[in-house]
């Protein structure tokens, strides 16, 4: 397996971007390769965007965008020898999500004549054999869903398990050179290496959350930009590849409360990264030393995320400037929420649990869903209603009927009915099919590698996939 004893010298990690296809700048990868890092790591997806992505296995990021960074990378590889890891393909990291980047990287080396041992991981995973894991005890709820059962299960068009760091040592060891994985934690794939090498696991874990959205915790504040990492047997080193920008203690202290609840500790695949005693220090005015990171072993789990999509949505949306409807939205709200229901129950005969109409009221509450402080009043609203049911036919019809409240209501019955803005015309418009999450869940594993499958494409079948 892996080395077991701590790099002799810095391990240097080069962190391009914080997504695969955000759009790479060139001349940062000049810079990076002078500092001659031993990897290139990277993430190249996300829940942020929603469960559509692994839903349909589509990217969110456009495919020539991925292709020309990917291209650029896989080019660095070429020239520096060394490998490059990329985690949850595909925006979703799904299987669909997996091979559509692969596709990618073999069409490149085609183009480019490059030659590279690529290793595909896999994470996705049968809906029978989480049931047997449900049936062992083995599957604990996250907040705020409950436990699982069998029908959710059913419901979901694909589950993946968030890999940790192991399967990436696997393809490694069996001499990748271009590593594609399957959803993935996001600090996992980027301390990968450095753990492989015998870096310490706290350092090495600390370090991966920090670059785990390129160059977003230093002023560059984007993760369009890339960082170098070097890590070694005391802690690690952080800095923006391009000069122009800097790395602050302040400002890498405080990553850590980046998309995490704790900003202390991290929960990760087999244990816990603990920062509570660390120092930050600022070396130069762009590096920052970090010492003190620590990782508590625990017993090994993997995040479980499922997508479903059995439901449909039309959405009607309409700009609101009177001033009786401004001076009480949340009146109005409620009012038109009445009648647009009662008057979807007359036009269909279905009872109000057949269907389910919301309304977000942008520039009121539409984001954050509470009340503004008292006596504010909005300059104007957007509203947009939101129509979900069992089929498209339905929700579209359930639009129609309710299209001349929706557009003419007024605050109060007997008032003089007004005309709200219509952006589009017709005024509904069909979504088509809508995703969910509804596994939000951790499986317990005995081998890091047990829900995980890896294909290895040397020289002939990456012409062969390429080809295809």
């Amino acid at each position: 397996m892996h080395a077991t004893t701590p790099a002799r010298e810095p391990v240097r990690i080069y962190v391009p971007q914080g997504s695969l296809g955000v759009g790479l700048f060139p001349e940062e990868i000049d810079h990076a390769l002078r500092h001659r890092p031993h990897a290139i790591a990277l993430d190249a997806g996300s829940t942020d965007a929603g469960a559509a992505y692994l839903a349909t296995g589509m990217s969110k990021n456009d495919r020539s965008s991925v292709k020309k960074d990917l291209a650029l990378l896989m080019a660095a590889q070429q020239v520096a020898g060394i490998p490059l890891l990329i985690g949850t393909s595909g925006q979703a990291g799904g299987d669909l999500n997996v091979d559509w980047t692969r596709d990618i990287a073999t069409e490149i080396a085609r183009e480019r004549g490059y030659t590279p041992k690529i290793a595909v991981l896999y994470s996705e995973q049968d809906p029978e054999l989480i049931k047997r894991k449900l049936a062992e005890g083995r599957i604990s709820h996250l907040p705020p869903l409950g436990d699982l059962d069998e029908a959710t299960i059913d419901e979901c068009l694909h589950i993946v398990a968030l890999m940790g760091p192991e399967p990436y040592f696997a393809a490694l060891e069996a001499g990748a050179d271009i590593v594609i994985g399957g959803r993935t934690s996001d600090p996992a794939v980027i301390g990968a290496f450095a753990l492989w090498q015998g870096a310490p696991a706290g350092p090495s874990w600390h370090a991966g959350k920090i670059a785990e959205c390129g160059g977003q915790a230093t002023t560059a504040h984007t993760g369009q930009r890339g960082v170098i990492l070097s890590i070694d047997a005391d802690g690690f080193e952080v800095e923006p590849v391009d000069p122009q920008f800097r790395a602050t203690a302040e400002g890498i202290a405080e990553h850590l409360l980046y998309e995490n609840k704790n900003p202390w500790r991290l929960t990760e695949p087999g244990g816990e990264l603990d920062v509570t005693d660390c120092a930050y220090i600022q070396l130069t005015e762009s590096r920052v030393r970090v010492t003190g990171s620590k990782w508590i072993p625990r017993p090994y789990t993997l995040k479980l995320e499922g997508a479903s999509g059995g439901l449909f949505q039309t959405i009607m949306i309409v700009g609101i400037a009177d001033p009786d409807v401004l001076a009480e939205p949340a009146a109005f709200h409620d009012m038109m929420l009445k009648n647009l229901t009662a008057r979807a129950i007359s036009a269909t005969g279905l009872s109000a649990d057949d269907f389910h109409i919301s309304l977000r009221m942008y520039g009121y509450n539409g984001v954050s869903g509470m009340e503004p402080p008292p006596g504010s009043v909005p300059l104007e609203i957007g509203m947009m209603c939101v129509i979900t049911a069992q089929t498209q036919e339905l929700a579209g019809h359930i639009a129609k009927a309710c299209n001349p409240y929706f557009f003419h209501m007024p605050l109060r019955l007997g008032m003089e009915l007004p005309s709200y803005g219509w952006p589009f015309t017709p005024g509904d418009i069909d979504r088509g099919r809508v995703f969910q999450f509804v596994l939000n869940h951790v499986v317990s594993v005995d081998d890091p590698l047990e829900l995980v499958r890896m294909h290895l494409l040397d020289d002939a079948k990456v012409k062969v996939a390429a080809d295809a």
